[in-house]
């Protein structure tokens, strides 16, 4: 059996999910990418994982209470250890066909053993033109994580 690479979530907000504004809060869609990127890691690495990154997250528009709303999460690219997976949300109105992008993010898992200590995972490969773009994506926003850390270290308490 072969792993799945991509997982989909789709469910509709609750009015528990609600602002100030009025519209779903955005901690709330920040928690429905945990779950779903999870589930996705998880997946992928047959095993326990922790996030270890969120980055480049962008609210596009607000998501009303009562639209249905879909988190696809793809594999772009894996280290020895993680899984780094993009992450997109969208929502629609009932009365509405096409979903419309309302958030996107990179998140990072890491994949643990029962001590909590980093475990290889399988590569990811990518076969088509566009996971190859998606892998150099991925691997140009890690070597600029690295640029950021490096300059940040002297203002580290680590």
């Amino acid at each position: 059996m072969e792993t799945s690479h991509k997982t989909s979530f789709q469910f509709i907000s609750e009015p528990s999910d609600i602002n100030f504004g009025g519209k779903v809060h955005g901690g709330v869609v920040m928690k429905w990418i945990d779950q779903a990127a999870y589930t996705c890691a998880r997946t992928w690495s047959e095993s326990y994982c922790v996030t270890v990154y969120v980055g480049g997250i962008r609210f596009y528009k607000p998501i009303n209470i009562g639209e249905v709303i879909k988190v696809d999460c793809t594999v772009i690219y894996t280290g020895s250890s993680s899984i780094h997976i993009m992450v997109e949300v969208y929502s629609r109105d009932f009365s509405h066909k096409e979903f419309e992008k309302k958030t996107h993010c990179i998140i990072i898992f890491v994949s643990v053993d029962e001590n909590g200590s980093p475990q290889k995972v399988k590569p990811w490969i990518p076969q088509t033109d566009q996971e190859k773009k998606l892998e150099e994506y991925a691997t140009k926003l890690k070597a600029l994580r690295e640029n950021i850390h490096n300059e940040m270290k002297p203002f580290f308490n680590e």
